[in-house]
């Protein structure tokens, strides 16, 4: 019998361009609406038949994620083997995005799996990972999914993929910090939701100048409150909007990770060598957005 061929899937950053926290819900959840993208800059994910599951960690972020348990990925390739009866796989994680970080590392790479398992199985994820249930491995992997532009509410699990979006490129900068979600939004003291909002209409834009006008209008909320916990936040949005080309720097999630919108991905690229160069101990990268269709 053949052995099937190992399957990869690219485990893309997502890259919240604005996170507003419009209160915190009766069952203790925020209720969010949020505009994501996806650079093409993220982990990789792969996955060999097997009759029983293991994990093996590379890449330079590998060693933060050595002392967890309960990997996200091992998380996500269980309940799918449950849900569709199917046996294990070896996985491997080469782990390229720092760790909590504000850029849905764990979330992406969970859907990735799933990507990667369902494709290695011959199974399709719709029928057996509804993003309820996706939502059970964390509030960013629905949307995660598809990796596309994308804006999300409520949790995070409702989700309606944008038609396009003016094409542009980001830079990615973090400090080395890492930032816990939980401690940023106790630190934002969001007050109770009075009403539930009323049904989003998502977003469009012609031009990068036109979702530039729109973002100016809606922020990250949770940008403050994690400056508060992390005052290096403060010098990588300076260092940022002082590249030559910078459009917009703002802080990503819950951070620590900022970025810059550019027009074209050499100047994201230049912004990079820039804050590299001044910077070296920093994270840096730079690409242009997957999925940006001029409309």
């Amino acid at each position: 019998m053949s052995v099937p061929t190992p399957v990869e899937e690219f485990a893309r950053a997502k890259v919240n361009l604005s996170l507003e926290v419009l209160g915190r819900r009766g069952d203790g959840y925020h209720e969010l609406q949020s505009l994501v993208v996806f650079p093409d800059i993220g982990d990789r994910v792969t996955a060999r038949a097997a009759d029983d599951f293991s994990l093996t960690l590379e890449g330079p972020f590998a060693g933060a994620l050595k002392q967890e348990d309960d990997n996200l990925v091992l998380r996500a390739a269980r309940l799918l083997a449950r849900e569709t009866g199917r046996p294990g796989a070896n996985l491997v994680l080469h782990k390229n995005l720092p760790v909590a970080s504000g850029i849905g590392g764990g979330s992406a790479d969970a859907a990735a799996t799933l990507r990667a398992l369902a494709r290695l199985w011959g199974v399709r994820i719709e029928a057996h990972m509804p993003a309820s249930l996706a939502f059970t491995l964390g509030a960013d992997v629905p949307v995660c999914l598809d990796s596309r532009p994308a804006f999300m509410w409520a949790r995070g699990e409702r989700v309606a993929r944008l038609a396009g979006l003016p094409p542009f490129a980001l830079l990615l900068v973090n400090p080395g910090v890492a930032v816990s979600t939980a401690a940023v939004f106790k630190a934002l003291a969001a007050p109770a939701l009075a009403e539930m909002p009323a049904v989003v209409e998502r977003p469009a834009f012609a031009t990068l100048d036109g979702l530039l006008e729109w973002l100016a209008a809606h922020g990250n909320d949770l940008e403050a409150p994690a400056r508060s916990l992390a005052p290096e936040i403060g010098d990588v949005l300076a260092a940022i909007g002082a590249t030559k080309g910078c459009r917009l720097a703002r802080m990503s999630g819950s951070g620590a990770t900022c970025f810059g919108i550019y027009a074209t991905e050499n100047d994201a690229q230049a912004g990079a060598d820039a804050v590299a160069g001044a910077h070296p101990a920093w994270w840096t990268a730079a690409s242009a957005v997957s999925g940006c269709i001029q409309l």
